[in-house]
């Protein structure tokens, strides 16, 4: 995944185009960019319009922090009116709980923080804001599924705002009734101090598929103002890097950039941040999207070194070799040319 469009949950007209717009993933955002007394409605009427769409729709939703995160998590995965036509037969309830613990590793994709009100696309084709009312705590049932099969088949699972290793667990232990098959991701959105700190246990927690840093809600956090290379980001930036291939998961994905119409500027910071070990970036305007695209593209001649680094190693049978340019290739060097073929095939 290379892009990650963010869209307000609570603009239907751009839900009903955001899959035209050529993301990756969207990421529809019930926190940032709704109104505290929209949430509610807007809750609503995203749970019901995710089962509109079709199942390969890469659809991640940033949940809302605390127990309230719980109740988006909650009501997403309770089938709709919609899900009942499309399906026929709706599973079951089972009894909720959230507190604890987390389940099996998932595919997915990522996040980011710092969302205006210039958002400019989003996804699917249906949506309409129904007025529902404020959900208690942890409230309402959630839905098994078949093991292997994803509760909502266009989700592919949650942001987590304002990540703590408390909210990852919870919404985890949250999953593992809904979800058992573990089709379902999470990635936290680290906007915290504590977050940082906290990094690598998160990345380690269960069903855990990527992070992302929340650089305007951090930066403000610390006091702290980037300048143009952004370096005062530096430590925070590789502390999730590290944190993130120390677990095992995909690569952190960038976070937006909120000026949109300085794609100069979003051509250098993200090229700077591939260079930093992040994939792919999140964005809030369909023009962030080809230049996103560009700089996570591998280019043919990365493509073609990728190919002759492997054919060599693999003619050597696994052996000591040498590259196009007489240098001695390791396993590490191979690791990272098949690296670049596949994001080439996801690409």
């Amino acid at each position: 995944m290379r892009s990650f469009l963010y869209v307000p949950g609570n603009r239907p007209a751009m839900l009903a185009s955001a899959l035209s717009r050529g993301a990756d993933a969207l990421i529809v955002d019930l926190e940032d960019a709704v109104p505290p007394s929209e949430k509610s409605a807007a809750r609503a009427a995203v749970s019901e319009w995710l089962w509109t769409l079709p199942s390969d729709a890469p659809v991640w939703v940033r949940v809302n922090a605390g127990p309230a995160g719980l109740d988006d998590a909650r009501e997403l995965l309770t089938p709709g009116p919609a899900a009942a036509r499309s399906a026929g037969a709706v599973p079951a309830p089972i009894p909720g709980g959230s507190s604890g613990s987390a389940a099996g590793r998932s595919a997915g994709a990522v996040p980011a923080s710092a969302l205006g009100g210039a958002f400019g696309s989003a996804a699917g084709r249906s949506g309409g804001a129904v007025p529902v009312p404020v959900l208690p705590e942890v409230s309402g049932p959630v839905v098994a599924c078949s093991a292997g099969a994803a509760p909502v088949p266009a989700l592919r699972g949650l942001v987590v705002a304002k990540a703590s290793p408390e909210q990852v667990f919870a919404l985890g232990e949250l999953l593992n009734e809904a979800d058992p098959g573990g089709a379902l991701g999470i990635v936290p959105l680290l906007e915290t101090p504590q977050a940082i700190l906290a990094a690598a246990e998160m990345a380690a927690a269960p069903r855990v598929t990527r992070m992302q840093i929340g650089e305007a809600d951090l930066a403000a956090e610390l006091g702290v103002t980037p300048g143009e290379d952004e370096r005062e980001l530096l430590l925070v930036r590789s502390t999730v890097v590290l944190a993130s291939a120390a677990a095992g998961i995909e690569p952190p994905a960038a976070a937006v950039s909120t000026d949109f119409r300085d794609l100069d500027a979003l051509r250098r910071s993200t090229q700077a941040l591939k260079r930093l070990g992040f994939h792919g970036r999140a964005c809030i305007h369909p023009a962030q999207l080809p230049i996103v695209h560009a700089v996570f593209t591998p280019s043919e001649s990365e493509i073609a070194a990728a190919r002759d680094l492997i054919t060599r190693f693999d003619s050597a049978a696994g052996g000591v070799c040498l590259d196009a340019r007489g240098r001695m290739v390791d396993l590490a060097v191979i690791r990272q040319a098949r690296r670049t073929l596949a994001y080439t095939t996801h690409s």
